[in-house]
């Protein structure tokens, strides 16, 4: 097995085995083309699949379900990349409790359950219970119950330790020793690498034995009552150290409203609720703009600003605002490159890092994908409602993702199409790219989203990209269209040397994302309507949906991997979008039945979908394979689960033009659904979708103009 994640670079977020933390995303530096990954063994990762993970970014604990933290794998409690504490176990009377149930109760809060049976206890009953309450700020509440009817007295011992160690570091299957601690106050303290950890408890501990790491109280409970211990651990850093992002501040206010969901399928209203609680615990933000969020990708291996993975997760959760969107939006302009780029010019590439496409491609660049998406972010978040003044100042860094695109569409190794922005002619030898059909979704969807911009805003250029946007949908359709014996299919890509490259993979629904235009209609995609229909039935085919969503591969491959996480494995993401673009496109009973198998999943982890899991085959009454190296919670994954919800109420705004169009579902596969707490043009939209898939708006702005189509 490799390393959680493969080799990547430039963005640190997206690397894992590298020195420095998962969690770093500040400005900096960082070259527009990756560095080809050095062969290296590799230790066993680690795998967290079986873990309870609270998330408050920047901050992170695991543990297994019992709650101990035992200092194996990734247990502990993380700031910033750094494991403050790994080891946290609990002994009363000299026993480890006997562990009942562990489980979040937030996504950023656990809470664990155990059991003690004291010695000459004669009733078969466990009098005392232990209580966990673990929050991932670095807090734990212990809290000691007796039921019985004598008086408990016994010592409680909790065990500590850290090796300070690095998020990438330990993710890779490293450990360092662990550092020696002093007593400090009412805790212990760890100075080390740099760092230093400091825990505190309230009440303090009868004794503290430093070298062991042990603190102790001797307790002394009644009948029918209950002793509280509260933890506290702390980073310290020091002052040379540039500061980190850091997370939601307690007066930032979430960038979505509470949103109110009410669906006839129960388990539409748990995933919805679950993802945007998941979704919140990842939200970061630059210390010195505390009020722009982003999304962390994920954790735990990517615990920091990936800028695809960003934008992803703000466009998904446009129906509940722009703010999100926004503040996505202006963090990355300011790590936009604009300075000369790899060929001497002022290149616009939103940063990203080289990323492993699978046995059957090569590997592709999520800058292509974040400077494209840029553009497509403002003009969506434009339409919903983000005000004029902050579109202008955000249009400066479209127009250069534009460039960036002009650029590299005329120097591209295979002619006429789009390869990966801004890689560097010697990475380019390493790794010759290919034309993607995705990245030429993704293209021709920038192009036109590009051209609105600039008209509405009185800027040149949207007559030439509308014009290279046709160019770009004819060569599409003449070269990239296979046939076979079902009708044909999409090519996954086209090399330099002109060959096809026919895989059958789950990256085609990006040719179904065609983007909200005007008046709520959709952008012309690169498909025409018969081969749109040849490709909704391939997706629904079983070679690629499995019964849990879409495999990243077809299982007819002589490549698929099940596990693999672009080779076979079901990715959220890919699913959801497929749902909301086969709907809009008017395949309602093959969106239906992806729609089911997301949902069907979701409901065996708590409605907390992963990053992805296996794609093997769905069997009754079985729950998805788990993926060992799957981000729990993911950004992209916990967004667009609830955009595939959103989706079937079909609401398509153009607030510029003072419109909302609301197209559901006619189907209504989750029977009825109300949703109150959107937002469009920055107030509060309510709509209620009936089991024959007919809308009713029943809250909205009254400067809008209502209309169905």
């Amino acid at each position: 097995m490799t390393a959680p994640r493969p080799a990547q670079t430039a963005m640190p977020a997206e690397t894992v085995g590298g020195s420095r933390p998962a969690t770093q995303g500040r400005p900096e530096p960082v070259a527009a083309g990756p560095v080809r990954p050095a062969a290296q063994a590799r230790r066993q990762p680690v795998s967290t699949h079986g873990d309870v993970l609270c998330v408050n970014a920047p901050a992170m604990a695991a543990s297994g379900p019992d709650g101990q933290l035992r200092g194996e794998g990734l247990h502990g409690f993380f700031r910033s990349g750094i494991r403050m504490l790994s080891r946290v176990e609990l002994r009363l009377g000299g026993i480890e409790p006997l562990a009942l149930q562990g489980d979040l109760s937030s996504a950023a809060q656990a809470r664990f359950l155990a059991a003690v049976r004291t010695p000459g206890d004669l009733d078969p009953d466990p009098a005392l219970t232990v209580e966990r309450l673990r929050h991932a700020d670095g807090v734990e509440t212990i809290t000691v119950r007796n039921a019985g009817s004598r008086p408990a007295r016994l010592p409680l011992e909790i065990t500590l330790g850290t090796d300070l160690g690095n998020l990438a570091e330990i993710a890779a299957g490293q450990r360092s020793p662990d550092v020696a601690g002093q007593v400090q106050s009412a805790g212990l303290r760890w100075s080390g690498r740099g760092y230093g950890a400091v825990v505190s408890a309230r009440p303090s501990p009868h004794a503290v034995l430093a070298g062991a790491g042990v603190l102790r109280w001797d307790l002394e409970i009644q009948p029918g009552a209950r002793w509280s211990v509260e933890l506290h651990v702390e980073l310290e850093t020091a002052p040379t150290v540039a500061r980190p992002p850091i997370g939601r501040g307690a007066g930032v206010p979430l960038p979505w409203p509470d949103l109110a969901i009410r669906c006839d399928d129960s388990r539409a209203e748990l995933l919805v609720r679950r993802s945007l609680d998941s979704l919140g615990g990842l939200l970061l933000a630059d210390s010195d703009r505390p009020t722009d969020l982003y999304a962390a990708s994920g954790a735990p291996w990517r615990f920091g600003l990936a800028a695809a993975d960003a934008l992803w997760a703000a466009r998904y959760t446009l129906p509940l605002g722009t703010r999100l969107a926004g503040g996505t939006l202006r963090a990355l302009a300011r790590r936009q490159q604009s300075g000369p780029g790899p060929f001497g010019r002022a290149d616009g590439i939103v940063p990203g890092a080289l990323r492993h496409a699978g046995p059957e491609l090569p590997p592709s660049c999520t800058a292509t994908e974040a400077t494209l998406l840029f553009v497509t972010v403002l003009a969506e978040a434009w339409r919903w409602g983000l005000p004029r003044q902050e579109v202008l100042e955000l249009l400066p860094a479209a127009e250069r993702a534009l460039g960036a695109l002009r650029a590299t569409a005329e120097s591209s190794v295979v002619e006429g199409f789009v390869t990966d922005l801004g890689r560097s002619p010697d990475d380019r030898a390493g790794y010759p790219p290919a034309a993607r059909c995705e990245v030429q979704a993704q293209a021709h969807r920038a192009a036109l989203h590009g051209a609105e911009l600039l008209d509405a805003f009185g800027r040149p250029g949207g007559a030439q990209w509308r014009e290279w946007a046709a160019g770009l949908r004819g060569r599409f359709r003449e070269r990239f269209w296979v046939d076979d014996l079902s009708g044909g299919r999409p090519a996954a890509a086209l090399t330099a040397d002109d060959r096809t490259l026919s895989a059958v993979a789950a990256s085609f629904v990006h040719l179904l994302d065609l983007g909200l235009a005007a008046e709520g209609e959709s952008l012309p995609g690169l498909l025409d309507r018969e081969q749109t229909r040849l490709l909704a039935q391939r997706l629904a085919a079983p070679e690629l949906d499995c019964g849990w969503g879409l495999r990243t591969l077809s299982s007819k491959s002589a490549r698929f991997n099940p596990l693999g996480h672009r080779s076979g494995a079901v990715r959220v993401q890919e699913s959801a979008m497929a749902v909301s673009g086969l709907a809009e496109a008017g395949f309602e009973r093959e969106a239906g039945a992806l729609l089911e198998g997301l949902l069907a999943a979701a409901a065996h982890s708590g409605g907390r979908l992963p990053e992805m899991y296996a794609g093997e085959q769905r069997l009754p009454d079985c729950p998805p394979v788990p993926h060992p190296a799957a981000c729990r919670p993911a950004a992209v994954s916990a967004a667009a689960a609830a955009h595939a919800v959103f989706a079937l109420a079909g609401v398509r705004p153009d607030v510029p033009a003072r419109r909302v169009v609301v197209r559901p579902a006619s189907t209504a596969p989750v029977g009825e659904l109300e949703l109150s707490g959107l937002r469009v043009a920055g107030e509060p939209f309510a709509v209620r979708i009936s089991r024959i898939g007919v809308a009713v708006v029943e809250e909205a702005s009254p400067d809008l103009q209502l209309g169905a189509r």
